[in-house]
């Protein structure tokens, strides 16, 4: 019996060892296929160009000069400064290419002075701004001036600061 028990060892460990090895691989998680890559490209994004002053959207494009509408003047005077020019010479060319919109120029004074006084000095000031806006090709039927004087301050402390936001000329577009 001994001598049977031997080669019955060896075919049970022969036994264990092939079932070992006939195991089957553990499952896999399925590999989901690349999405497929559109063929026509993505559509173009119509961005505004900052310096294309004769487009309409830059009225509200922060980065455009268009987009600034107050001209701001020293104390008692109605002379365009030159860091404006800039500004005026952009809405020159927007209103020389849209013949469909007009401007209204609002000219503005300080407290200081008497009411009269700061009426004329407001026209004035919104004069001077039409005339550079007439230089620079806008119509003059698209130009009109209004002038409010000190009755519509942007703000009412009585001191530099306030009084020098309110020395200006505010630009309104309408279209028609």
């Amino acid at each position: 019996m001994k001598n049977a028990f031997k080669p019955m060892l060896v075919a049970v460990v022969c036994l264990g060892l092939a079932a070992c090895a006939s195991k089957e691989p553990a499952p896999t998680e399925p590999v989901e296929p690349e999405p497929t890559r559109p063929t026509t490209p993505p559509p173009v994004v119509d961005r505004v160009n900052p310096n294309d002053y004769s487009d309409p959207r830059n009225l509200t494009e922060p980065d455009s000069l268009l987009s600034k509408r107050v001209i701001y003047f020293d104390f008692d005077q109605s002379t365009i400064r030159s860091e404006f020019r800039a500004i005026l010479a952009a809405h020159g060319e927007f209103l020389s290419t849209n013949p469909n919109y007009s401007a209204t120029l609002e000219g503005h004074a300080d407290e200081r002075g008497t009411r009269e006084y700061n009426l004329g000095l407001g026209e004035r000031r919104a004069n001077a701004v039409l005339g550079v806006l007439d230089v620079q090709g806008a119509s003059g039927s698209q130009l009109s001036d209004v002038s409010y004087g000190e009755e519509r301050p942007v703000s009412t402390c009585s001191e530099e600061r306030c009084w020098s936001q309110n020395r200006r000329v505010e630009i309104v577009y309408t279209r028609s």
